[in-house]
């Protein structure tokens, strides 16, 4: 494997001139930079990313733990971070923990052997006093886990209240909301309390269906609807907790030869692309994926700057209606 000392002897250069060339110090004239960049390629040579940040003092890598790149919501939230990341001059060290706590604290340890300039931290089954240990600028998603960490959500209150409202609107008198296991402390559980607000105020039916502390296990959903129906067949209305549960009640509800949006209607979450694939087409609440990684890559980069930040970052949802309801 070539090293930097072969790539100046290529060069015809100094060390120390390749060394500026890879970190953009110093003066270096156009025709001896071309010098070195033709060696390094001659030469298949790979600088080391960790040496270079270790030498400028500054890493250009970011770490992005989340629960499951399978998931539609954590992948399109992962490719937005990665645009806005590399943007701004970073790149993004992808790590999946599958709600694994053990899986979670090893992926930090290895973040911080790389060096990285800080963490978004998207995936939550770790206890607070475990993130204090970090030691380096952290952003979460969803879950607000101490008075000077920063988190950036959307307004999941909101966004109960929306998809709620609609239901009953619609002429919905029995209605279920299907979520994630709500003993995990997620700043999305106030989904489920402005679900309860709401039905109760309006004076309809309701009922509240948990998946398994696993929510990501997506093969669960069908059969919680399944037996939601089973114990309640005159339900005419859904509130799923994402669009992937949205697609499972369609799934369900044609295997049983109910109608869409005739006898139920169903409204899910996120508004990932897979809600306007799907036939019928699924009314869904708005994450703002795209300003909340801007917003998440922003509050990064002012922790490294020393620069004061706001910890509660709350973004508005909208309410995209379309054919499940």
């Amino acid at each position: 494997m070539p090293t930097i000392k072969d790539v100046a002897e290529k060069a015809g250069v100094t060390v120390t001139t390749v060394s500026r060339v890879l970190n953009n110090r110093g003066y270096i004239s156009e025709a001896t930079r071309k010098k070195v960049y033709k060696a390094m390629e001659e030469l298949n040579y790979q600088p080391n990313e960790l040496a270079r940040s270790l030498f400028r003092g500054k890493s250009q890598l970011l770490g992005l733990i989340i629960p499951t790149v399978a998931h539609p919501f954590f992948a399109e939230l992962a490719a937005s971070i990665e645009a806005y990341a590399h943007a701004k001059g970073y790149k993004v060290l992808l790590c999946n923990s599958q709600l694994n706590r053990e899986k979670e604290k090893e992926y930090i340890e290895m973040l911080k052997r790389h060096q990285v300039a800080g963490i978004i931290m998207a995936s939550h089954t770790m206890e607070v006093d475990e993130f204090a240990k970090v030691k380096l600028p952290l952003v979460t998603f969803d879950r607000r886990i101490g008075a000077n960490i920063p988190y950036v959500s959307s307004d999941n209150y909101q966004g109960g209240q929306l998809a709620t409202n609609l239901l009953i609107d619609k002429g919905c008198r029995k209605i279920a909301h299907v979520c994630g296991n709500l003993s995990l402390n997620m700043l999305a559980n106030k989904r489920n309390e402005a679900f309860v607000d709401t039905a109760r105020e309006r004076g309809v039916e309701y009922y509240t269906i948990q998946t398994e502390i696993n929510v990501f296990e997506t093969k669960q959903y069908e059969l919680l609807i399944r037996d939601l129906f089973n114990e309640h067949p005159d339900l005419d209305g859904i509130f799923a907790n994402s669009d992937l549960m949205a697609v499972s009640a369609i799934k369900v509800c044609s295997l049983l030869k109910k109608r869409i949006p005739h006898d139920v209607r169903i409204v899910g979450y996120d508004d990932t692309n897979i809600a306007s694939l799907v036939l019928p087409q699924i009314t869904s609440i708005r994450q703002p994926i795209e300003q909340m990684s801007a917003l998440a890559i922003d509050l990064l980069i002012r922790q490294m700057n020393k620069e004061q930040i706001s910890v509660d970052n709350i973004l508005p949802v909208i309410l995209h209606e379309r054919e499940t309801t």
